[in-house]
């Protein structure tokens, strides 16, 4: 058994090492590029619909635990003890009218490996139809469909290594147009300490083939005077990459009072580096107080270059609606004490500028 143990605890070992490798030989292909931004699509890929780790300044790659691990680090997944529900609302931007709504599942399968289900949809509100012939509307509205479906896997190699891998699914439609397409989602965490209060986690996000709109929506019709006829002309619109980011974070966990028997007071703090191939690397930073398991408090902040600048007649001007702050709490109650069940209520708020910030709420079961 000890032997098994140290061989499993080598090749743990061995895939951290190769997965800080390649992050180091892509650290120039994926580094943060302002001269490549707005030439890659599928931005709803980098917003974060779910409240716990939102609030928490999105800075917990190598803390997140459960189904919302399919967003920032794969691997997280694999915490997840028997059954998980979760579903978010987010009212993103407070006063575009745009919604996201999250929803998915987490299972436990065999001794350490975690299938997980995530589901996101963005709503833009009612955007009224017009045309050339009617520019002031009154026919109806005009339907936006973004959502994607993330499929995963989880395992744990050791008691100290996981991993994991996403599929997911993007679909983006407007009337008579869609763009489908798929990416990948691969992440490694690890835990170490006496109490496993050391964590350090990487995570590579969105990779895939590039994206491109098609249907009857890019056709227009064109009209030939001297035969009184008219034709069909199709457009081809140009296809985009996929918003690809590399992910590097570590977090500590603190007991007051070294207090580490009962864990009753906790603070947590997170830093990560978001490496961006289309838009300005950020560095993230959160910190989190728990009272037990029923009672978190968090606060975030994400900084990137320019991001306190308001003046436009700058270099450093921010090209961002986020401000960067971001706060939260969790109040989580107990449904069973024999299964270790519980359900818990998560908030978050993200500053913007304009508009009036992104909040977001969301319940979680675990069964």
């Amino acid at each position: 058994m000890k032997h098994t143990a140290k061989n499993l605890s080598r090749t743990g070992f061995g895939i951290l090492t190769a997965i800080l490798a390649g992050t180091m030989f892509t650290g120039n292909v994926f580094a943060g590029n302002e001269d490549r931004a707005g030439q890659a699509g599928a931005s709803e890929l980098l917003i974060n619909p779910w409240a716990r780790s939102s609030g928490f300044g999105s800075a917990n790659i190598a803390g997140v635990r459960g189904l919302e691990g399919q967003f920032l680090n794969v691997a997280g997944t694999a915490f997840t003890k028997k059954t998980e529900l979760l579903f978010a609302n987010t009212n993103y931007l407070k006063g575009t009218g745009i919604n996201i709504n999250s929803f998915g599942f987490s299972q436990k399968v065999g001794a350490s490996g975690v299938l997980a289900l995530g589901f996101m949809s963005m709503n833009f509100g009612d955007i009224e139809k017009t045309t050339t012939e009617m520019p002031e509307g009154g026919i109806g509205d005009y339907p936006v469909s973004f959502m994607n479906i993330g499929v995963s896997y989880a395992k744990g190699f050791t008691d100290h290594i996981f991993g994991g891998m996403c599929l997911r699914v993007v679909n983006q439609s407007i009337p008579d147009a869609k763009a489908g397409g798929v990416a990948l989602d691969a992440g490694i965490q690890y835990v170490a300490g006496k109490q496993n209060n050391v964590k350090f986690g990487i995570s590579l996000k969105n990779v895939g083939p590039k994206m491109q709109f098609r249907g009857d929506g890019l056709s227009t019709k064109v009209s030939n005077a001297n035969n009184n006829s008219s034709q069909t002309l199709d457009q081809r619109s140009e296809a985009f990459e996929l918003p690809s980011q590399v992910n590097i974070g570590g977090a500590y966990d603190y007991y007051l009072s070294g207090d580490t028997a009962n864990k009753t007071h906790r603070i947590t703090l997170a830093g990560a580096f978001i490496s961006n191939s289309f838009t300005k690397d950020e560095f993230r930073l959160g910190l989190e107080y728990g009272f037990k398991s029923f009672l978190m408090l968090r606060a975030g902040y994400g900084y990137e270059k320019g991001i306190g600048n308001e003046d436009d007649s700058q270099d450093n001007y921010r090209t961002s609606a986020q401000k960067g702050l971001s706060a939260g709490f969790t109040i989580e109650l107990p449904l069973s004490k024999e299964k270790g069940s519980t359900f818990g209520l998560d908030y978050s708020y993200r500053s913007t500028k304009p508009f009036d910030g992104t909040h977001s709420i969301g319940v979680r079961m675990s069964l």
